[in-house]
């Protein structure tokens, strides 16, 4: 994968923590979407697995439209009520497009292959997050009164968030209070060394799954760019060839 014409820029401050984007049914009505809540990308997740096992464009097209379906939950309840309804509203264009902006999935621009081999493996994907301990973590805040709510309310880059925001707020006070006492806590818990696992997966939830790790550039965008002042759309533009 490589990138080319970066170009700096002056750009409006961004302050939201993801982007949402507009798509439009056949019959031209417009819908807004955004990372689906964690309630619906755990449904939409499940069924999304099953597109490994297509044998072919059809059935995938099929785990596709009940994946769209899932996510219209959210967006437009009227379109949830069957298959046949997210069919005959979008062209699959549109249907990969929910899935990107929704999901973080990206498909390919290969037509000569099937469409379940097609796939981005750099999309986002659940299998290397504990999502029980960080919804855990999230919950001992008091915000919600059940995991319910809480899986109702929030996208996975708003768990994030309200987590990465917690630890540091509480680290903040532990190296103060162990500052006065004369210890260096950053030195004493190995701190630097501890972080890299939690920025790279940062990194992968704020870039919709196309960051690798922290070090990626495409990890410089959304809450991470707004953090370092410079990044994607804050400063920094790039186009995928």
């Amino acid at each position: 994968m490589g990138f080319c014409c970066f170009c700096a820029r002056i750009d409006k401050m961004a302050n939201e923590i993801y982007k949402t984007f507009i798509i439009n049914t056949i019959e031209d009505e417009e819908i807004e979407i955004s990372p689906l809540k964690i309630k619906h990308m755990r449904d939409f997740m499940r069924v999304f697995n099953d597109i490994a096992e297509c044998k072919n464009d059809e059935e995938s097209i099929k785990v596709i439209s009940e994946c769209v379906r899932i996510a219209m939950r959210q967006f437009k309840p009227e379109l949830s009520v069957s298959i046949e309804a997210v069919e005959d509203s979008f062209d699959l264009k549109t249907l990969y497009l929910v899935l990107e902006h929704a999901a973080g999935i990206k498909f390919g621009n290969k037509e000569e292959e099937p469409i379940s081999n097609n796939v981005d493996k750099d999309s986002s994907s659940w299998e290397d997050l504990d999502l029980v301990k960080l919804e855990t973590e999230a919950f001992l805040l008091g915000i919600w009164k059940n995991f319910e709510e809480l899986e109702t309310s929030i996208c996975m880059a708003e768990l994030v968030t309200i987590i990465s925001t917690n630890r540091e707020l509480d680290y903040e006070e532990k190296k103060f209070l162990a500052a006065m006492q004369g210890v260096d806590l950053d030195k004493e818990s190995g701190k630097e060394k501890g972080q890299k696992e939690w920025e790279d997966m940062k990194a992968r939830v704020f870039s919709g799954g196309a960051a690798k790790d922290s070090n990626d550039i495409l990890a410089l965008q959304g809450q991470n760019a707004k953090k370092a002042g410079f990044g994607i759309g804050l400063g920094l533009e790039y186009e995928k060839i």
